[in-house]
């Protein structure tokens, strides 16, 4: 993970968007147009090789602003059209949908639930604090706190 000093998280995202482009064109033989796998096939492929390239750490970098949350997003759209070959038309939601892939943001939201939960059913009373106190501390930046990314999307 690339931690900057302001936490804009800018530089990380880069990297994960390099790194899944980079990913996908080692594995396009499989996962292109002209692959004889099937959706199926093509689909467990992303699930298990490209996803959590980008879904490590997602707790903590999901505070990012939403543009930059936007460009995974838009990373993994192009991947999953690709994989099923959908004409320019179709809308990035019907695929999610019909693929059942979470979004990003559905990622992250559920990603942020879960571990907040766990947080609260901990057996460090200190850890089962976290989420109240980061609720409570004052802030004089508009940044999100991960505990605060359930209620955001």
């Amino acid at each position: 993970m690339i931690i900057d000093s302001k936490l804009l998280w800018k530089d990380h995202i880069s990297q994960k968007k390099n790194e899944l482009n980079n990913r996908f064109r080692q594995l396009f033989w499989l996962l292109g147009r002209q692959s004889k796998l099937s959706t199926q096939n093509k689909l467990l492929i992303y699930k298990t090789i490209i996803a959590p390239i980008w879904k490590y750490g997602v707790e903590i970098w999901g505070t990012a602003s939403t543009t930059n949350l936007k460009i995974i997003q838009r990373v993994q759209s192009k991947i999953l059209r690709t994989i099923v070959n959908a004409e320019w038309y179709i809308r990035d939601e019907d695929i999610h949908r019909d693929l059942n892939v979470k979004t990003v943001k559905e990622v992250v939201r559920d990603s942020s639930l879960k571990h907040t939960i766990r947080l609260v059913q901990h057996s460090n009373r200190e850890l089962r604090q976290l989420p109240v106190k980061e609720t409570l501390a004052p802030r004089r930046l508009k940044r999100y706190v991960p505990s605060e990314l359930v209620n955001r999307y």
